[in-house]
């Protein structure tokens, strides 16, 4: 009897501290910790429905009820119709509501931009119209009464008639390589973040778009191995540091007349346009101009008729000018809302159209971090900010007219929202770095009317995982100031026992790591450490977000170098606390944090024993000219910034473990980089690890590349820390 109870004993005690182990598999194979998320909404006009894509049918549900209403449209009860091969990647409802634009046969080009098959589906009619049925298109866009369609094709723009079906070409000049009519090329799309050039006037009377001449852009080839006899080869313009980006102009063509006019933009050599928008009036379009340091920024206003214009805002900066949507013209088509670094912060202004600040909406030494709208009809501007610390965000309304700013909702954490299409309705969206996203509908006035989704489930699993808590912290900097940190340490640590440590860094200008928000399956992987007895460390630096410009830019021209110290500092200072192994601390980061964590084994060889970089920049002048040039400039125009501060050329003082991991098919930062990198480093004859991944972007994923991945970096560190 007294052996059977020392047994439910210890079944009891083993029970209560048994900790689940997390697994790669489960993480990156099976997704068990996936959160459920909420995809951004189809409002429609009337502002309280909204309808989602399921199972191949667009739904109808009632916002405030989560009711459905009704089916919309199936995929399948159009099948064979038109060329339409019944499955719908995705859709998108004319202004009216009358008429919905499929998109199907869906191929990614580059981050944002794809190519489809596109067909006009009629509510009334109950009948679908193929736009091009001969080969795949992009960007197919209604006009504003939905009768024409207007889309790029081989790089020239065209419009279609949907009444009589008859298409026109707007521009025949477009060719591979060569010119781009509606499109961006590659550097606009990734560094300016948008694929789309063209837009409808008000009236549909008339499309503006940009023009791309890249006759002079060098190229570059990326290799595809397909199991073939020989590889594809692909070939792209891409700019590089210094080099020649593409010659852009901005023009505007007449449907009635169909003619086009240049618009008006003064000397146009080395200068960017990244942004086009119509204002309230058909007959008046803005655009964006910017010289290629990016630190003057004009808006200028074109006539539609003439293509002659006027500057209607100007900014300068001494560092350089973040471009962002957030612009707004009043319906009074006297001013504009727009967002501004200009003193200090990123705020709110209204300003007229002759330039002259109306008033500041927003003030005080934060930073509005999102944008949300204007809605007049109740003189309210919606915005995110991180007011009460660059780790939280909240979502504010402040009156158009100016005064004091309220906070919405009040949770702590980070806080998102996206408004239906008449403002009278939000969905708010609340996270923590310890509990996944809760979506729930509010109304105006900031009353629940229903939960979405909780992911109930996930945060179960965090107490059945018995998973350790994200702490936050501060650390000194390398200049003598704190910098924000997390932390996540093993559970029931023992005490006198010291630990072995993985940094995680980023580290790019405006970015953050270290934020009160959830951290998606890379917390897992944390936590999964955890449990190995690893504590993981992520560090903001100098010239990360949300606290300002003067903290965000002063890495200009020198990308890397006072990053690099802080890490180096950060981790020294964990050498100090007596729970950490001073001789076992590693670091890790991809893209920019792949730069960084080379530069930090290199450069902090005395602290770092390991270091892992995925898809690291390794040089600085072999990156793109917009991202690089903006906090560089150029190699000759400050060829010490570039020495000092590439990986590449320090390969001679690599002392610890380096684990080196590329794409060979980044389009983004090219597998160049690496290979670079591996040559440096094999000149000075220093052992590494590298893991190559045919075929495979800047994200390294798909057909298991990411347990593949994630396989090796879990044993290097197993293996080295």
């Amino acid at each position: 009897m007294r052996s059977f109870l020392i047994l439910i004993s210890l079944f009891i005690v083993t029970s209560v501290n048994a900790q689940k182990d997390i697994t790669l598999e489960d993480i990156w194979t099976n997704y068990a910790f996936y959160a459920k998320s909420v995809p951004g909404f189809n409002f429609m006009k009337d502002g309280k429905h909204y309808t989602r894509l399921e199972e191949n049918t667009i739904k109808v549900y009632d916002l405030t009820t989560g009711n459905f209403v009704e089916d919309l449209l199936s995929g399948e009860s159009i099948k064979g119709q038109e060329g339409f091969n019944g499955d719908i990647n995705s859709y998108r409802f004319s202004d009216d509501e009358s008429k919905i634009m499929i998109k199907s046969e869906t191929e990614s080009i580059y981050r944002r931009s794809t190519k489809a098959f596109f067909h006009v589906y009629d509510r009334k009619s109950k009948k679908i119209q193929s736009i091009y049925n001969d080969d795949k298109i992009s960007y197919a866009s209604f006009n504003p009464a939905a009768t024409k369609v207007a889309y790029v094709w081989e790089n020239d723009l065209y419009y279609m008639d949907l009444k009589s079906g008859v298409t026109l070409p707007i521009t025949t000049d477009g060719s591979k390589n060569k010119i781009i009519n509606g499109a961006t090329d590659w550097v606009y799309e990734e560094e300016f973040a948008f694929a789309k050039a063209f837009e409808w006037s008000p009236d549909g009377e008339s499309i503006a778009f940009i023009r791309f001449d890249e006759t002079e852009v060098k190229e570059f080839t990326m290799t595809w191995y397909n199991d073939g006899m020989y590889p594809i080869y692909d070939t792209f313009k891409y700019p590089k540091v210094g080099e020649d980006n593409a010659v852009v102009s901005a023009h505007i063509y007449n449907l009635k007349s169909d003619k086009t006019v240049h618009v008006s933009l003064g000397n146009m050599d080395d200068q960017y346009i990244p942004r086009i928008k119509w204002t309230t009036k058909s007959d008046e379009l803005c655009v964006f101009k910017m010289n290629r340091h990016q630190n003057f920024l004009q808006l200028f206003l074109a006539e539609a008729e003439t293509g002659e214009t006027r500057v209607m805002y100007e900014e300068k900066n001494k560092y350089y000018i973040d471009i962002t949507d957030d612009l707004t013209f009043l319906k009074n088509g006297r001013e504009f809302v727009i967002t501004s670094e200009k003193n200090g912060y990123n705020h709110v202004y209204v300003f007229d159209k002759n330039g002259k600040e109306k008033r500041q909406l927003t003030s005080g030494e934060y930073d509005v971090t999102s944008f949300y709208g204007v809605d007049e009809k109740k003189s309210k501007v919606y915005y995110q900010a991180a007011a009460k610390s660059p780790l939280s965000r909240e979502v504010y309304e402040v009156s158009l007219k100016g005064g004091k700013p309220k906070e919405m909702i009040g949770k702590a954490g980070t806080n998102r929202a996206q408004f239906s299409s008449t403002f009278d309705y939000l969905v708010y969206n609340n996270s923590s770095a310890n509990a996944p996203a809760n979506y729930t509908v509010y109304n105006r006035d900031g009353r629940s009317l229903r939960v979405i989704e909780n992911n109930e489930d996930l945060s179960f699993k965090l107490k059945e995982y018995d998973v350790s808590d994200v702490e936050f912290m501060t650390v000194p900097s390398d200049a003598g100031g704190e910098l924000n940190a997390s932390i996540i340490k093993p559970k029931n640590m023992v005490k006198g026992q010291k630990y072995p440590v993985l940094m995680y860094v980023y580290g790019g200008p405006g970015s953050q790591t270290v934020n009160n928000s959830w951290g998606g399956n890379n917390y897992w992987w944390y936590q999964m450490l955890a449990q190995k007895g690893y504590i993981v460390v992520s560090v903001d630096n100098r010239g990360t977000g949300a606290r300002g410009e003067k903290f965000k830019k002063m890495t200009y021209m020198q990308l890397g170098h006072y990053e690099t110290l802080d890490q180096i500092a950060a981790a020294k200072h964990l050498q100090t606390l007596d729970f950490v192994d001073s001789e076992r601390i590693g670091i890790w980061g991809w893209s920019y944090g792949g730069y960084m964590s080379s530069n930090c084994i290199l450069k902090g060889s005395d602290v770092f024993k390991a270091a892992i970089a995925v898809a690291p920049v390794t040089n600085w002048k072999w990156y793109d000219t917009i991202y690089t040039e903006r906090y560089m400039r150029t190699n000759g125009e400050n060829p010490d910034g570039y020495k000092e501060n590439s990986p590449v050329y320090f390969a001679d003082q690599l002392e610890g473990a380096y684990l080196l991991v590329h794409g060979m098919a980044d389009d983004n930062v090219h597998f160049q980089h690496a290979v670079e990198m591996a040559n440096a480093l094999i000149g000075a004859n220093k052992q590494f690890d590298t893991y190559f991944y045919p075929n495979r972007s800047h994200g390294i994923y798909g057909n298991n590349a990411r347990i593949h991945l994630y396989t090796k970096m879990t044993n290097f560190i197993l293996e080295n820390l």
